[in-house]
């Protein structure tokens, strides 16, 4: 014999207004996954929420793409600036360091 234990959902009650298509839309939805519309709702909710995060970092990610490729930057060009950071910090440090000149 199975004992079975749920807990209770919280629920909020919502009015929400839809156009004709979208309702034919989520009725299609909750049909085909065999579940109410409030399911059907609340799947779709969730799945474009969780894509979300994903989406705006991918969105950063293009936006850097786009303003690597506007510099026109070298790969030799990159290395040479690199170097340049890299003397410039070493010789900070050494003016921050006792004895450093």
């Amino acid at each position: 014999m199975a004992i079975l234990h749920s807990m209770a959902t919280e629920t909020i009650k919502g009015t929400y207004s839809l156009d004709v298509e979208t309702v034919r839309a989520l009725e299609r939805l909750a049909r085909r996954w065999n579940v109410s519309k409030s399911e059907a709702l609340r799947r779709v909710i969730q799945a474009s929420a969780a894509r979300e995060p994903r989406e705006a970092g991918r969105e950063a990610l293009r936006a850097l793409d786009d303003l690597q490729r506007s510099l026109d930057l070298t790969a030799g060009a990159a290395a040479d600036w690199s170097a340049g950071v890299r003397a410039e910090r070493r010789s900070a440090s050494r003016r921050r360091e006792p004895g450093g000149r």
